[in-house]
């Protein structure tokens, strides 16, 4: 089995790529600073380079607020070269960010969100058989009873992970769906519940109310649940996901990010403009469509796959 820093370096390796081509564009080799100018000084970072750095960020949809951070970081920099300060300040934006909450109530509820189409369902599954291997008992709940293939994919993927599914009929209330599984999930001791929610998007105030109602039926019964509301973003249209994200914080309560589909962009940047912008923790990202392709997101392991060859 691959290493969690294979995995994130493999997620990662168009992104690297893209990011380290455009260096090499537009400087004509290595990004290295210029020699010093004087004992005691820091080493000066050529006009060329810095541009090249910026332009290089831009393109992995690093965002521009973060971007401006990083380059007046480089700027001020003393000593190191630039893919060194670089890293430096990526390395801070990310572990810059809001404390995830730690399980200690069992069961620990994690409401699943986001737009149609992001991979809500298989991350349910994945995150599920993720649990399950760490040792915690599992168990799931289909509240998109509007779309009958998302229960049977879930199904499927609940059957994978070898945790328990609690399922209804197609069109029932989301809400009473939630609350079976709540009351079941306490019955059967079970740590963690996990509920895959329908995919809704941010404007459609009836469907953000239904999303609302899941939220304070399951909290009336379980203390302080929902505990994490899990956002799970399309790594692929990167700046788009950031508005998403800044939607869904305020209409849900969103308390955490899943990346999804990191391995089929060069927009892996986007996570840095989250954790900049939204002070938003990335929980976990996708690295691939295997049943183990969902990892706990970690900020040194993404900067070093992003560093892997030296820049």
């Amino acid at each position: 089995m691959a290493s969690f820093f294979d995995r994130i370096r493999s997620g990662l390796a168009k992104t690297a790529q893209q990011i380290r081509e455009r260096l090499a564009e537009a400087t004509g080799g290595e990004v290295a600073p210029a020699p010093s100018t004087g004992a005691g000084t820091s080493r000066a970072v050529t006009i060329d380079t810095i541009e090249a750095v910026e332009d290089a960020l831009i393109s992995a949809d690093v965002g521009v607020a973060a971007t401006t951070k990083i380059i007046e970081a480089v700027r001020a920099a003393r000593g190191g070269s630039v893919g060194e300060r670089v890293r430096r300040i990526m390395l801070g934006i990310l572990q810059d960010v809001k404390a995830v909450p730690p399980i200690v109530t069992h069961p620990h509820v994690m409401l699943i969100v986001g737009v149609n189409g992001t991979g809500k369902t298989t991350t349910v599954g994945k995150l599920a058989n993720l649990f399950r291997t760490q040792g915690h008992s599992v168990m799931v709940c289909a509240a998109d009873t509007f779309r009958a293939a998302a229960v049977e994919q879930l199904s499927v993927w609940a059957g994978r992970a070898g945790v328990d599914l609690i399922r209804a009929q197609s069109g029932a209330d989301p809400a009473a769906v939630t609350f079976d599984a709540a009351t079941a999930a306490k019955a059967r001791g079970r740590e963690i519940l996990i509920v895959d929610t329908a995919g809704r998007l941010h404007t459609r105030a009836n469907l953000m109310a239904e999303l609302d109602k899941i939220r304070r039926v399951v909290g009336r019964e379980i203390a302080g649940a929902p505990h994490e509301v899990l956002l799970v973003l399309d790594a692929t249209v990167g700046q788009n996901g950031l508005v998403q994200a800044r939607e869904f914080m305020a209409a849900s309560g969103a308390n955490g990010i899943v990346l999804t589909k990191l391995d089929g962009t060069a927009k892996g940047g986007v996570a840095l403009a989250i954790a900049h912008d939204l002070k938003l923790p990335i929980r976990y990202v996708g690295v691939g469509e295997g049943l183990e392709d969902l990892v706990p997101f970690d900020a040194a392991t993404y900067v070093d796959a992003l560093f892997l060859d030296k820049w």
